[in-house]
This record gives C-alpha cells, structure tokens and sequence, in this order.
C-alpha cells in the first residue's frame, strides 16, 4: 500500500445500505480507475486508493457522486488511524439536545430550542447564549434529568461501536460537550468514553439555581482539551480525530487531525475536515479503515 498515498472512502448508511457496484464503478471512473478498490462492509463501505497524481479527484468524485446518498472521506492513507478521539455531545452522539429538553418540562421549549439553534449556527456567542437558558431552568427539581435520559434521550446509531472500537485497538476518547455533567456523567461511561467533560449546573436545594458555573466549557475549552490531551499523550495533530455539529466545536475540528462535521450546521459543515450527511457514526470508523468483521460493540 506503500505506493498509494491518498485513500477515497465512501460511506452509506448502515440502515439503508446504498453503495452499490454501479456507484463504485461511477467512482472508480471518476479517479481514472484507482489502483485498487477495498470492501469494508458490503453494501455499506469501501475504500478507493489513489495517488496524488490525480490533482483533481476529490472534486471529481464529490461531482461523479452528487445525486448519491454516500458520504465521501478523502485524505493520506499513513495518517488515518487515530490514537485521541473527541466529541461533542448534543445532537452528535446523541439525538437531542440536553437544555432543549429540560426547558420542555418548565414549557419553555420553543424559546430555548430557538436559542440553542442560533447559538449552534454561530449567529450568537455561546456562552451568554448558555447563561440565558440556564436561567429559565430556575426552580426545576435536578431529580427529573435522570427521567430525561431514561424517557428522551436516544444515542446515536454507531456510537458505542465508534468509541468502543477505537479504545479496543488503543485510543483514548472524551466526550467534550457545551452541556451538562449531569448528562455526560451517565451518558458518557453509557457510550464507553474513558473520560468526559462539560459545565456544572449549580444547584440549591435540590433544585436548579439558574445559574451555571464559570468558567463555561465553550469553543475555547473544547480546542484547549484537544490540545491538552494530545500533549500528554505525546500524539502528532494527524493522530487525533474530533466530531461536532454546532459552531462551538469549530476550533476543536480544525485542530484535529480529521474534524468531522456530523448531520452539522451550515458554517460547520463548510468549514470541516470532512463531513457526514447521511451515515451513521460507523463512519468514523470506516474513515480509519476499520472493516466491520473489527467493530466492537
């Protein structure tokens, strides 16, 4: 494999497998028949290995395969493997978003829902836009989270295999999110990360203050984590993989060695690495050339 420097994966989702010969016959096409074409699962993955000569193939290949449902990851076969994974939490390795759904029950949801959703897009700061939210949780008993995580939250499909899989061959993962401890405390270890971080919600009484505690995890913390953990694990940048969907995870993705935008906002999505819009988190694993016989779950 020496000789084939770059590596083409494409990706359908799991659940709806669409990668079919014709497809991979369009994308060989379209790379001017890669020099050799690996099935990571059929129907689901596959890897099409290149060189570099082919100066235009990524753009090529992105046009060739347009109307497809394939999520397409391009970059150099040696620096695949990752050895520090980070993610986000909400709406990334979970389906909800934690503060959304806590609002709901003080029938806030709307607002907090229209807050978060500018917050993730980047229209507003993060962290004033946390505190806002924060606030309107007030009253509320901290007893019901557990409810929310047993009754509302759904994890990601691909999830569990993603992180699982990766500590299984050696790599260290961390759930970095904006939310609560009281959610990635049980969400996290449910998952299998080895460690977790996020902001403190401060309580009085049993009951939610209103308040959060400073200083909040945000977009900086998050890039600071990435490269605190790789400083002590002593990794290269192209050894570590990060995946988020809101404008807080920015910096973190574009430290990463792969940042991944996952089902992501507009600007996140642009600005990403490398982006999944209609797998599952599988893909991840797919990325760093894992086949499914390997997937641990």
């Amino acid at each position: 494999m020496s000789d084939h420097n770059i590596v083409a994966t494409l990706i359908s989702n799991p659940a709806k497998p669409g990668l079919t010969p014709a497809l991979l016959q369009t994308a060989a096409e379209a790379l001017h028949s890669p020099s050799r074409t690996d099935i990571l699962h059929e129907g689901v993955a596959a890897d099409l290995l290149f060189t570099p000569r082919y100066g235009e193939a990524t753009e090529r290949l992105r046009v060739a395969l347009a109307d497809a449902p394939l999520d397409i990851i391009i970059q150099p076969v040696a620096q695949r493997r990752k050895k520090l994974f980070l993610a986000d939490m909400d709406s990334t390795m979970i389906g909800q978003e934690c503060i959304d759904e806590l609002a709901d029950l003080v029938g806030v949801k709307a607002h907090v829902a229209a807050i978060t959703e500018r917050a993730m897009r980047g229209e507003i700061a993060f962290e004033p836009a946390l505190r806002e939210r924060v606030a309107l949780l007030k009253g509320l008993s901290a007893g019901v989270v557990r409810r929310v995580i047993d009754e509302r939250i759904t994890l990601t499909p691909g999830g569990s295999a993603l992180v699982r899989t990766m500590r299984a061959h050696g790599a260290y993962t961390a759930l970095v999110s904006g939310g609560f401890t009281l959610f990635t405390g049980t969400i996290g270890p449910m998952i299998g990360f080895d460690e977790h971080r996020s902001n403190l919600l401060e309580i009085e009484n049993g009951l939610f203050a209103g308040t959060v505690a400073e200083p909040i995890l945000g977009q900086q913390a998050k890039l600071a984590t990435l490269i605190e953990l790789r400083t002590k694990f002593a990794l290269e940048p192209h050894e570590t993989m990060a995946v988020g969907d809101g404008a807080n995870d920015l910096a973190m993705l574009g430290e990463a060695g792969l940042g991944v935008a996952f089902y992501a906002k507009p600007k996140v999505a642009q600005a990403a690495h490398a982006r999944i819009d209609h797998s599952d988190l599988t893909a991840l694993l797919y990325a760093q050339g894992y086949r499914f016989a390997e997937f641990v779950d």
